[in-house]
């Protein structure tokens, strides 16, 4: 049995492979230095372009794009009238953005546990907790995969209540047919460098809703307009604007538009080899008894963000900080997605305490999120396998040296 390199013995590479990375080719660089050649590098053409092109590939009606995917939460959060007093469900394992976007309008997040083999917020628990003050349900396509959004919208809809999906994962991904983005009340996207597609920070609000969508444009910026249509005095003159709500400048300049046009110019490509690690790993995992693969619910066909490995604690001798400690040595770079939000001291301080949602923080003891990115070679996929498989033999519980 090959010794793992935190006990002495070889690495099963070299050099260091991390768990996200950016894919940028000439054509992406080509797209930003004509922008930066041109008349306007901000507010521009390329906004409008944008916004278009991710119209096309989702299928939504409108698109708002935005300067991170935390503005889009926050944009969207406001657009669905979600203020003080009022509650907003979401799920515990996600980014901290998905329960923050509540508290910026003055609103409670309430977590929702989750379905314990697919990870994604559960409908049943959502359904348990809605009441008179809840406003909004934030759902997270978690790793990709989509959300139960007809069990969600059920609940929605039947208590009045608006659908944010949480979409930073999910661009590529189709939930019984139809592209996410298309289908909640609202959907935010993100395009942070390790998401499948990037424009270095920026973020998006996709609906079918045009009294959501002159919100956002709205909130996307100062809450000032320049439509005469929508003023409420007579113009100056032609330089005349007014600001008639309270906004925020949440803008994407045309440099990140125009990047992220070319990076969506690739998306084929990059869902395609996304699946493929995927399934590379799905095989070879699933034929370790110390390792559990993270279940799909058949209606999600998934583009996956993330690639969650789940220790079968019961399996190994040793704990999942240990485990992550020693792919690191192996020269296989991890993180965690996630810590749950209400762990956090600020969380904590607001009166949550652990204990809330008993799947999710079992979850959280259990998981590592593994290299996954486009430009994976075939060699680095099977590196991470060689070293997960070398630790969980070795680490096996019929292991005892």
């Amino acid at each position: 049995m090959d010794k793992p390199a935190i006990c002495g013995g070889e690495p099963v590479r070299d050099a260091k492979i991390f768990y996200g990375h950016q894919y940028i080719d000439d054509a992406d660089i080509q797209a930003v230095v004509e922008v930066l050649k041109s008349d306007t590098i901000t507010c521009g053409p390329k906004i409008t372009e944008l916004e278009e092109k991710l119209c096309r590939i989702t299928g939504a009606k409108y698109a708002v794009v935005c300067s991170n995917g935390t503005a889009a939460l926050h944009m969207a959060c406001m657009a669905a009238g979600v203020s003080e007093g009022d509650e907003v469900i979401t799920t515990p394992i996600t980014f901290a953005a998905s329960a923050n976007c509540a508290l910026y309008c003055g609103a409670k997040p309430v977590f929702a546990d989750i379905n314990e083999e697919t990870y994604n917020i559960d409908p049943e628990m959502v359904g348990k907790l809605i009441n008179s003050r809840t406003k909004a349900v934030v759902a997270v396509d978690y790793t990709g995969q989509s959300a139960q959004l007809d069990e969600l919208l059920d609940h929605c809809r039947e208590n009045n209540l608006v659908l944010i999906e949480d979409g930073a994962h999910v661009i590529g991904t189709r939930y019984k047919g139809k592209c996410n983005g298309s289908i909640a009340d609202m959907t935010t996207l993100s395009f942070h460098p390790v998401k499948t597609v990037t424009s270095g920070e920026g973020g998006a609000v996709l609906t079918n809703s045009e009294e959501y969508y002159e919100k956002l444009l709205l909130y996307r910026a100062h809450g000032i307009t320049k439509d005469v249509a929508k003023m409420e005095n007579e113009p100056d003159g032609p330089w005349y604007y007014e600001q008639t709500t309270l906004g925020m400048n949440y803008r994407m300049t045309d440099i990140q538009a125009a990047l992220l046009i070319s990076q969506l110019d690739k998306l084929p490509l990059f869902i395609k080899r996304r699946k493929e690690i995927v399934r590379t790993y799905n095989e070879a995992f699933s034929k370790l008894p110390q390792i559990i693969v993270q279940k799909e619910i058949p209606e999600s066909d998934t583009t996956r963000h993330l690639y969650i490995l789940r220790l079968n604690l019961s399996k190994l001798t040793i704990d999942r900080r240990q485990f992550f400690e020693a792919l690191a040595a192996e020269n296989i770079c991890c993180n965690v997605h996630y810590i749950p939000t209400y762990y956090f001291p600020y969380y904590q301080r607001l009166g949550y305490e652990k204990g809330l949602c008993p799947k999710a923080e079992k979850l959280y003891e259990e998981i590592i999120s593994l290299p996954l990115y486009y430009a994976m070679t075939d060699k680095d996929v099977q590196d991470v396998i060689c070293a997960v498989t070398k630790i969980a033999n070795y680490y096996g519980t019929k292991q005892k040296g």
